[in-house]
């Protein structure tokens, strides 16, 4: 029997790092445990994204979120259970920067430092100190959800571009955006973005919405794990992206199996990232998924994963209006009433 692993190079490159295969475990939980990290590395797993160091816990060390918990304590005890106990999420800044070096010391390929927020703040200060604790690339998680009816779509976009091209000053490894799919022209905030200095773009983080407890009458969290359906937007945009800006593209939400992997490579993609699978089968899933892709790629007569990246991308494809009106036109008329 042939060992496909010989045969097929399942090797990419993602913000100038070599990897071994398209596979990368996104920022998630199981990413705060040194022991899943190596389990990853045995799995498969090309790099590993960290979980995200949070803009509050910055915040807090500098003590301004605590002198604004000790005021609302003086009002009331309850007021505090508005704010998460950020001091033991992640265990804090200078908690996050010895887990970087732990991992470093722990695997050989490469791992992603993880930043969440929105403003500059304490972020230039800790992307340096992730740089020189040893991550090979930075994510830029931006969660920014925009309320405030006074603040336009041009600041809020400005405020991405700005926050990039500050870390970028910064810091001399690679940093990818993490960003949502919300902006009015996709097109455009990709290549402000580029401009901005960013080398990858990550599509696309997910926002969750809280639910209401009606008998408490609270704003409650709410997470639901990705599902396959959340690929199609992904891969849409990474297609129509992909040729028309020079950040290399990753593509997170909604990868679960080794087909999501080929279709991720075939719109543009650098890599494929994945969390929720992992968290619903476990770690050794990465395996799988491998083996999987492998027997996909031999049955195809693929030699490798470059061979296929881009191939269905807007640019590539004879019929670019799929990816526009034509194809929302076609989808509704096929419609069948059962």
């Amino acid at each position: 029997m042939i060992d496909l692993s010989k045969t097929i190079d399942l090797s990419t490159t993602y913000l100038g790092l070599k990897l071994k295969n398209p596979l990368v475990p996104s920022a998630g939980p199981m990413c705060e445990d040194i022991g899943n990290i190596r389990r990853m590395e045995d799995a498969g797993a090309s790099a590993v994204v960290l979980h995200s160091l949070f803009e509050e816990q910055i915040t807090l060390e500098s003590n301004e979120l605590d002198r604004f918990i000790s005021a609302a304590e003086e009002v009331g005890a309850e007021s505090t259970t508005h704010f998460p106990d950020m001091l033991g999420y992640n265990r804090g800044p200078e908690g996050y920067l010895k887990h970087i070096r732990k991992a470093k010391e722990a695997v050989g390929i490469p791992i992603v430092a993880s930043l969440n927020g929105t403003s500059v703040g304490g972020w230039l200060k800790y992307a340096k100190e992730m740089e020189q604790a040893g991550a090979d690339a930075l994510e830029l998680n931006i969660y920014y959800i925009p309320v405030d009816a006074d603040f336009t779509s041009e600041q809020v976009e400005r405020q991405y571009c700005d926050l990039v091209r500050e870390v970028k000053s910064v810091v001399h490894i690679p940093v990818a955006v993490k960003l949502g799919p919300y902006f009015s022209s996709m097109v455009n905030m990709a290549r402000k973005l580029e401009a901005s200095g960013a080398d990858g773009l990550v599509l696309f983080n997910r926002f969750y919405q809280p639910d209401f407890d009606l008998e408490a009458l609270e704003v409650v969290p709410n997470l639901i794990l990705s599902s396959q359906h959340e690929l199609l937007l992904r891969l849409n945009w990474i297609a129509v992206l992909y040729g028309n800006i020079k950040p290399d593209l990753a593509l997170t939400g909604g990868v679960h199996t080794a087909t999501d992997v080929v279709k991720a490579m075939m719109a543009g993609a650098k890599v494929a990232m994945m969390t929720s699978a992992l968290l619903r089968k476990g770690i050794s899933h990465l395996d799988t998924v491998l083996t999987e892709l492998l027997i996909w790629l031999g049955d195809h007569e693929y030699d490798s994963i470059r061979q296929m990246q881009g191939s269905m991308s807007r640019n590539a494809v004879p019929q670019p209006q799929a990816f526009e009106r034509a194809n929302y036109m076609k989808v509704l008329s096929s419609y069948a009433m059962r």
